[in-house]
């Protein structure tokens, strides 16, 4: 069976109750996460072998947080023990990481000071036939977008796969550098891309229709997704699928659907409907686990973007960052 690798920073997600009840209640939830961890969690719980690399601290959290990931079954025997400290982040229950309101305290992490040479690649990636990571890392500083580079270097060299995530967070790009002056130089490596035509304007610089507005008809979305697509194929000639996912909230309701566009189709999934969400944290990360593992099913281009899309839509109705979902219920929805 195939391997997938997953690539980037562990986070504790701190979520309060707002109205001052974390403050009364001497109480807080705390989630272990990270877009790839995400990613990685999904994939386990799907039977789909995966390693998962970040760096920690030495210390006992750290160790139990490694103890409590392979009992979920993600190989993390190659984690880099470095530095003082675990990234976080603070996002009350049930908003999204798109919102002004998420809080990040990512600075002097122990992923974010890596540099290149510190991991072994040639070791951690043997046996490894996919790899996986998102925006959100090269955005943190320049040396962690050298140190992803890095690592494609070698993933390149050893055939893998690779796949990697639009992830737009403008709070994170504060390093003197624009997302699109750092981006193509990694996606250039990439075969699977995912994102939506938002993001790949901001990371990538391709082109944004100025009539594109949330007042648009869905028809007008998906020609957008097909000219993005197709642009982002033809800029980096090593990707040869591109998937772009739309969320969009009317109130506290959600409307959900997302397109697939190869060389020689786009496809458009089911769309989905939910007039309540529980959570929207890690929703596209259980999209992008759901394109890997489809894709490494050889499901059909039709089936992968509707389990992409049905992984992706069932997680707004879990608590927490990572999805408990099985194949069964997944399937169960197109």
């Amino acid at each position: 069976m195939k391997k997938v690798f997953c690539f980037g920073e562990i986070l504790l997600r701190f979520s309060p109750n707002l109205q001052k009840q974390w403050i009364h209640e001497h109480s807080m939830p705390v989630f272990i996460g990270g877009a790839e961890l995400n990613v990685a969690k999904a994939l386990a719980a799907w039977k789909q072998p995966v390693k998962y690399v970040s760096a920690l601290p030495d210390n006992y959290i750290s160790k139990e947080i490694i103890e409590s990931l392979q009992q979920e079954g993600i190989h993390s025997s190659s984690m880099i023990m470095s530095g003082e400290r675990i990234g976080t982040y603070t996002l009350p229950m049930g908003a999204d990481l798109k919102n002004a309101g998420v809080i990040y305290d990512r600075a002097y992490s122990s992923f974010s000071f890596l540099k290149r040479g510190m991991i072994n690649w040639e070791e951690v990636l043997e046996g490894y036939d996919w790899f996986h990571f998102t925006a959100i890392s090269p955005a943190l500083n320049a040396s962690i977008a050298d140190v992803c580079e890095e690592a494609l270097e070698f993933a390149t060299k050893k055939g893998m796969t690779i796949s990697v995530d639009l992830n737009y967070r403008a709070k994170l790009w504060q390093y003197g550098k624009k997302p699109s002056e750092v981006m193509p130089a990694l996606v250039k490596y990439c075969h699977v891309v995912m994102g939506n035509v938002w993001s790949a304007h901001q990371l990538l610089g391709t082109q944004l229709n100025p009539a594109l507005n949330s007042d648009c008809e869905k028809v007008f979305y998906i020609q957008q997704s097909e000219i993005v697509s197709k642009e982002i194929m033809a800029t980096y000639t090593n990707c040869n699928v591109v998937a772009n996912t739309y969320r969009f909230s009317e109130g506290d309701a959600v409307r959900y659907y997302a397109t697939l566009t190869n060389v020689s189709e786009h496809i458009v999934c089911k769309e989905h409907f939910t007039e309540t969400v529980v959570d929207k944290v890690g929703s596209g990360d259980c999209f992008m686990a759901g394109l890997i593992y489809a894709s490494l099913q050889k499901y059909s281009t039709a089936q992968t973007i509707n389990f992409a899309a049905s992984a992706a839509f069932g997680k707004l109705q879990e608590v927490g960052d990572s999805t408990q979902q099985n194949i069964q219920t997944i399937q169960s929805r197109y």
